[in-house]
């Protein structure tokens, strides 16, 4: 199992991921940073979980519009196994901002 730091909006992250997977993993990454700072140039100052949560909405609205052949802008090749896992982790930050929004605030 290999672990890679990918940064997301100026934040950096240890992913573990099997081994050779280390360019798939960063080329994804990289999607996910574009949209991150989409998200937060867009709307102003967010927090980490809501900005990734826009991020993660805005991958599969993006997704959802090839799936159902409106194009929009291509940020990378087509190819299924990217599609798979944004729609994945679209999910996992989904679930993430859910349950960092029900948690109690500690002010």
């Amino acid at each position: 199992m290999a672990s890679v730091e990918i940064e997301i909006d100026s934040r950096k992250y240890a992913v573990a991921c099997r081994d050779g997977e280390e360019p798939h993993l960063r080329s994804v990454a990289a999607i996910v940073d574009r949209k991150a700072r989409d998200a937060a140039g867009a709307l102003g100052g967010l927090g980490e979980s809501r900005q990734l949560l826009y991020a993660a909405l805005l991958l599969a609205d993006e997704l959802k519009e090839r799936r159902e052949g409106g194009g929009g802008p291509v940020e990378a090749a087509p190819d299924p196994a990217v599609a798979q896992a944004l729609e994945r982790l679209a999910e996992r930050m989904e679930a993430l901002a859910s349950t960092l929004e029900a948690a109690p605030h500690n002010t």
